[in-house]
């Protein structure tokens, strides 16, 4: 039975391979909330660096399978799609966190707790999309996690707004108006990674509709 349900494409290897990245994705941004609600503590950035790089691993052994299996339970072009647009958030987190070490005596008196708790929430629904996926979830149901994620981006893109007009007041010292642009910018693309890996997720529920 096992081996007519891999010759018929339903071998659950890249659903377990997807969700294990973005269970990886998810640890990416439980470190990055770690660091960033205690930014007197300055941390190793071992841990991120960790992280992406089971992360890549994860991605290298999709592309693997994707050689090497006949028939795929999704088309290929979208296992694969999925599979980078999940590892762009680690790989941005890390850049994020490299930039906010290196930066910690100009930014440890910010605030960035809105953002992370965007950015978790965010993270957490993309995660069930994936877990969903295996199942062929409801087309109505993925629409509405989607439309989460978009919603959740537009709250972040508001705030990057208000953090914006902050900045620009003259009240800052040049370099950190510099440091902190960047910051924000960063911390609003892995949110933005998070959205595009929901896009194709739900275009791939699309044409299974």
């Amino acid at each position: 039975m096992k081996a007519l349900r891999k010759l018929l494409g339903y071998d659950d290897k890249f659903f377990d391979l997807l969700e294990a990245s973005a269970v990886e994705a998810q640890s990416s941004v439980q470190l990055l909330a770690t660091l960033v609600r205690s930014p007197e503590k300055v941390p190793a950035l071992d841990d991120f660096i960790l992280t992406r790089r089971k992360d890549k691993r994860i991605t290298e052994e999709i592309t693997e399978a994707l050689c090497k299996t006949f028939v795929t339970p999704l088309e290929r072009e979208d296992i694969e799609a999925l599979s980078f647009a999940l590892y762009k958030i680690p790989k941005t987190v890390e850049k994020f966190s490299e930039k906010f070490v290196l930066c910690s005596g100009q930014v440890k008196d910010v605030n960035f707790e809105e953002q992370i708790r965007i950015l978790e929430t965010a993270v957490a629904t993309l995660v069930t999309m994936v877990q969903n996926l295996r199942n062929r979830t409801h087309l109505e149901k993925m629409k509405e996690l989607n439309e989460r994620l978009h919603h959740f981006e537009g709250q972040a893109d508001k705030l990057m707004l208000q953090f914006v007009r902050d900045l620009y007041t003259g009240k800052h010292e040049p370099l950190r108006v510099i440091i902190m642009l960047d910051l924000y910018e960063t911390l609003e693309g892995i949110i933005d990674r998070c959205r595009d890996a929901g896009n194709v997720i739900f275009q791939i529920v699309l044409k299974y509709s």
